[in-house]
């Protein structure tokens, strides 16, 4: 157990470092790790990915404070929609992934390292095969394409009917001139949340949807703040967190003034474990607006290496 004093309003916090396997490969991650600190508002998580700085991580830190200790503003609605998630497996598994999620949304993993565009290809055909004609299909390229190839990418994948695509590729710039070639709908997700405001980053030619972190940004309220600044419809996503912060991530959802798309919150579904035992799993292609209780760490505990780790990082995040 680790103990983090927190100058913002003088509290200590507890915290429990955990680490759980991912079921297949993402995000080029194998092992997902962070931190969970409880506070008088309740249990709050901090789990930048590795890559993230420490004036970045500090972001991650405010959402895991606002959580234990703030609170959270009220939910408008007891439910939030969420798509199932397609990691870059083949097309028999993404089939099977997707037919046991309960969910009429996918969003589908393609680009990855390694692969060739005929497999994702026949990853999304599959999906397309599980969902039916009336199912929603999304992609996320994780800015891994170049202008052209994301036009000749998409045009192909939009055979089966995008909803949109998530973050084809790098720079705003590249967004613009690409969205000006397709008919397919552009969501931004790294371009916002990496940005030094995420508020002032000029969306308006270059995406049609905004994607919602909740660590990335800073908070439910912070995220709320982004939502409204840029005016565009939203679509709240996951961070890979545990149960207890993607209950950040629904109470972000849940706090919107309107919803237009399911949201990528169904993500512990790809771990071999969680933290709670009653975890944010989807019924019937919906979360409920709940707290899970992190019951399970014991059983999620980091290795002294991952601790150590940890603790340095927190640390650093909290130095002033």
């Amino acid at each position: 157990m680790l103990t983090a004093s927190s100058d913002a309003a003088e509290t200590v916090l507890e915290a429990h470092v955990w680490s759980v396997p991912m079921r297949t490969r993402f995000r080029g991650i194998d092992v997902r790790d962070g931190v969970l600190v409880h506070g008088p508002a309740g249990w709050g998580e901090f789990s930048p990915f590795w890559d993230y700085d420490v004036a970045e991580s500090r972001r991650w830190w405010s959402s895991a404070y606002e959580s234990a200790v703030l609170g959270w503003p009220d939910p408008v609605r007891a439910s939030v929609p969420v798509n199932v998630t397609v990691p870059a497996v083949g097309p028999e598994r993404a089939h099977e992934i997707v037919t046991a999620s309960g969910c009429r949304t996918a969003k589908v993993k393609v680009a990855e390292p390694g692969q060739t565009p005929a497999e994702d290809i026949a990853r999304v055909e599959a999906v397309r095969d599980a969902l039916g004609p009336g199912g929603a299909i999304r992609v996320d390229a994780n800015a891994a394409w170049d202008v052209d190839t994301a036009v000749a990418r998409l045009r192909e994948l939009d055979r089966v009917g995008l909803e949109y695509a998530e973050q084809p590729c790098p720079t705003l710039e590249d967004l613009a001139q690409l969205r000006r070639r397709i008919d397919v709908r552009i969501a931004a997700d790294e371009v916002v949340r990496r940005a030094v405001d995420p508020r002032r980053v000029a969306l308006a030619e270059a995406a049609d949807v905004v994607v919602l972190k909740v660590q990335p940004l800073g908070g439910v309220r912070a995220a709320l703040e982004v939502a409204e600044a840029h005016g565009l419809p939203c679509v709240v996503s996951s961070a890979l967190e545990s149960s207890v912060g993607i209950a950040a991530g629904v109470a972000l959802a849940a706090a919107l003034p309107e919803l237009p798309f399911a949201c990528g919150l169904a993500t512990v579904a790809l771990f071999t474990a969680d933290v709670a035992s009653e975890p944010l799993l989807p019924v019937d292609g919906a979360l409920p607006v709940v707290r899970p209780v992190p019951d399970r760490l014991a059983d999620t505990v980091a290795d002294a290496d991952t601790e150590r780790r940890w603790r340095e990082r927190l640390a650093a995040v909290l130095a002033r």
